[in-house]
Protein backbone atom coordinates (compact mmCIF):
# COMPACT_ATOMS: atom_id res chain seq x y z
CA UNK A 1 0.00 0.00 0.00
CA UNK A 2 3.03 2.01 0.58
CA UNK A 3 3.59 2.67 -3.35
CA UNK A 4 0.02 4.56 -3.23
CA UNK A 5 1.13 7.42 -1.07
CA UNK A 6 2.28 10.89 -2.10
CA UNK A 7 5.11 12.08 -2.96
CA UNK A 8 6.54 13.08 0.43
CA UNK A 9 6.10 9.73 2.32
CA UNK A 10 8.78 8.39 -0.57
CA UNK A 11 12.28 8.17 0.35
CA UNK A 12 15.03 10.15 -0.93
CA UNK A 13 16.44 6.81 -2.44
CA UNK A 14 13.40 7.66 -5.55
CA UNK A 15 15.68 9.80 -7.50
CA UNK A 16 17.48 8.42 -10.31
CA UNK A 17 20.81 8.06 -10.11
CA UNK A 18 23.22 10.63 -10.20
CA UNK A 19 19.84 12.62 -9.18
CA UNK A 20 19.57 15.17 -6.41
CA UNK A 21 16.49 16.37 -4.40
CA UNK A 22 15.82 20.08 -6.46
CA UNK A 23 16.51 18.06 -10.12
CA UNK A 24 13.90 15.02 -8.79
CA UNK A 25 11.31 17.78 -7.71
CA UNK A 26 12.24 19.57 -11.23
CA UNK A 27 11.49 16.69 -12.78
CA UNK A 28 8.01 16.00 -10.95
CA UNK A 29 7.22 19.28 -11.38
CA UNK A 30 7.69 19.19 -15.23
CA UNK A 31 5.46 15.45 -14.49
CA UNK A 32 2.41 17.09 -13.13
CA UNK A 33 2.58 20.13 -15.54
CA UNK A 34 1.90 17.49 -18.53
CA UNK A 35 -0.24 15.97 -17.22
CA UNK A 36 -2.12 18.75 -16.18
CA UNK A 37 -2.06 20.23 -19.85
CA UNK A 38 -3.61 16.59 -20.90
CA UNK A 39 -6.39 17.32 -18.32
CA UNK A 40 -7.21 20.71 -19.19
CA UNK A 41 -7.19 19.73 -22.42
CA UNK A 42 -10.40 17.04 -22.45
CA UNK A 43 -11.99 19.77 -19.79
CA UNK A 44 -11.87 22.73 -21.60
CA UNK A 45 -13.39 20.50 -24.77
CA UNK A 46 -16.38 19.59 -22.26
CA UNK A 47 -16.62 22.82 -20.82
CA UNK A 48 -17.05 23.91 -24.70
CA UNK A 49 -19.29 21.23 -25.37
CA UNK A 50 -21.73 22.13 -22.44
CA UNK A 51 -21.55 26.23 -23.05
CA UNK A 52 -22.75 25.59 -26.61
CA UNK A 53 -25.97 23.41 -25.36
CA UNK A 54 -27.76 26.87 -23.65
CA UNK A 55 -27.45 28.02 -27.52
CA UNK A 56 -29.12 25.39 -29.21
CA UNK A 57 -32.58 25.16 -30.15
CA UNK A 58 -33.42 22.19 -28.48
CA UNK A 59 -32.14 22.72 -25.43
CA UNK A 60 -35.36 24.42 -24.69
CA UNK A 61 -37.14 21.23 -24.38
CA UNK A 62 -35.17 20.13 -21.33
CA UNK A 63 -37.06 19.12 -18.79
CA UNK A 64 -36.53 20.55 -14.87
CA UNK A 65 -34.25 17.33 -14.40
CA UNK A 66 -32.31 17.90 -17.17
CA UNK A 67 -31.79 21.53 -16.21
CA UNK A 68 -30.39 20.50 -13.02
CA UNK A 69 -27.82 18.03 -14.33
CA UNK A 70 -26.68 20.47 -17.01
CA UNK A 71 -26.37 23.27 -14.36
CA UNK A 72 -24.63 20.37 -11.99
CA UNK A 73 -22.19 19.87 -15.06
CA UNK A 74 -21.09 23.68 -15.39
CA UNK A 75 -20.47 23.87 -12.35
CA UNK A 76 -18.08 20.43 -12.05
CA UNK A 77 -16.42 21.91 -15.14
CA UNK A 78 -15.86 24.92 -13.67
CA UNK A 79 -14.49 23.21 -10.56
CA UNK A 80 -12.31 21.01 -12.85
CA UNK A 81 -10.88 23.78 -14.54
CA UNK A 82 -10.05 26.06 -10.99
CA UNK A 83 -8.51 23.03 -10.15
CA UNK A 84 -6.62 22.36 -12.92
CA UNK A 85 -5.53 26.12 -12.83
CA UNK A 86 -4.65 25.76 -8.86
CA UNK A 87 -1.39 24.67 -9.48
CA UNK A 88 -0.37 27.20 -11.93
CA UNK A 89 -1.50 29.84 -9.33
CA UNK A 90 0.94 28.14 -6.75
CA UNK A 91 3.88 28.51 -8.73
CA UNK A 92 3.40 31.72 -9.23
CA UNK A 93 3.01 32.64 -5.91
CA UNK A 94 6.09 30.91 -5.08
CA UNK A 95 7.80 31.32 -7.75
CA UNK A 96 11.42 31.16 -6.83
CA UNK A 97 11.12 31.11 -2.83
CA UNK A 98 13.08 27.87 -2.72
CA UNK A 99 9.30 25.85 -2.23
CA UNK A 100 9.39 23.26 -5.14
CA UNK A 101 8.98 20.49 -3.33
CA UNK A 102 5.85 21.99 -1.57
CA UNK A 103 4.50 22.69 -4.57
CA UNK A 104 5.39 19.59 -6.15
CA UNK A 105 3.73 17.75 -3.28
CA UNK A 106 0.34 20.33 -3.28
CA UNK A 107 0.33 20.15 -6.96
CA UNK A 108 0.00 16.16 -6.85
CA UNK A 109 -3.06 16.52 -4.54
CA UNK A 110 -4.49 18.89 -6.37
CA UNK A 111 -3.53 16.88 -9.70
CA UNK A 112 -5.80 14.00 -8.07
CA UNK A 113 -8.42 16.05 -7.27
CA UNK A 114 -8.84 16.96 -10.58
CA UNK A 115 -9.05 13.77 -11.49
CA UNK A 116 -12.26 12.46 -9.82
CA UNK A 117 -13.62 16.17 -10.90
CA UNK A 118 -12.87 15.35 -14.52
CA UNK A 119 -14.25 11.72 -13.44
CA UNK A 120 -17.28 12.98 -12.28
CA UNK A 121 -17.43 15.29 -15.20
CA UNK A 122 -17.43 12.59 -17.59
CA UNK A 123 -19.91 10.58 -16.25
CA UNK A 124 -22.06 13.16 -15.58
CA UNK A 125 -21.66 14.16 -19.06
CA UNK A 126 -22.66 10.35 -20.34
CA UNK A 127 -25.53 11.02 -18.11
CA UNK A 128 -26.91 13.64 -19.53
CA UNK A 129 -26.43 13.19 -22.84
CA UNK A 130 -28.31 9.29 -22.71
CA UNK A 131 -31.04 11.22 -20.53
CA UNK A 132 -31.84 13.22 -23.49
CA UNK A 133 -31.44 11.54 -26.33
CA UNK A 134 -33.30 8.33 -25.02
CA UNK A 135 -34.42 8.15 -21.68
CA UNK A 136 -33.26 8.28 -18.00
CA UNK A 137 -32.66 4.40 -18.01
CA UNK A 138 -30.30 4.90 -20.50
CA UNK A 139 -28.64 7.60 -19.07
CA UNK A 140 -28.05 6.12 -15.99
CA UNK A 141 -27.03 2.62 -17.68
CA UNK A 142 -24.48 4.87 -19.26
CA UNK A 143 -23.06 6.46 -16.55
CA UNK A 144 -22.35 3.54 -15.09
CA UNK A 145 -20.37 2.04 -17.65
CA UNK A 146 -18.42 5.13 -17.83
CA UNK A 147 -17.60 5.05 -14.11
CA UNK A 148 -16.86 1.37 -14.44
CA UNK A 149 -14.59 1.86 -17.60
CA UNK A 150 -13.20 5.01 -15.11
CA UNK A 151 -12.52 3.23 -12.12
CA UNK A 152 -11.11 -0.03 -14.23
CA UNK A 153 -8.38 2.62 -16.32
CA UNK A 154 -8.06 5.28 -13.80
CA UNK A 155 -7.99 3.11 -10.30
CA UNK A 156 -7.43 -0.38 -10.73
CA UNK A 157 -5.16 -0.67 -13.69
CA UNK A 158 -2.85 1.60 -11.89
CA UNK A 159 -3.27 -0.53 -8.37
CA UNK A 160 -2.14 -3.40 -10.66
CA UNK A 161 1.09 -2.04 -11.83
CA UNK A 162 2.10 -1.24 -8.58
CA UNK A 163 1.21 -5.14 -7.12
CA UNK A 164 3.15 -5.93 -10.16
CA UNK A 165 6.08 -4.24 -9.44
CA UNK A 166 5.69 -4.97 -5.95
CA UNK A 167 5.66 -8.45 -6.39
CA UNK A 168 9.05 -8.10 -9.14
CA UNK A 169 10.73 -6.23 -5.87
CA UNK A 170 11.03 -3.15 -7.72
Amino acid sequence: MSALMDDDSRPDSLNRPGESNAQRYDRNWQDILQELRVTQTGNQILTGFLLALAFQNRFTALDTLGIVIYLVLVGLACAATLLALAPVSLHRWLFQRHAKKEAVLIANRILRVTLIAVALLIVGVALFLFYFVLSLTAGIIAAALVALLIIGLWVMLPIDVLRREAAAGR
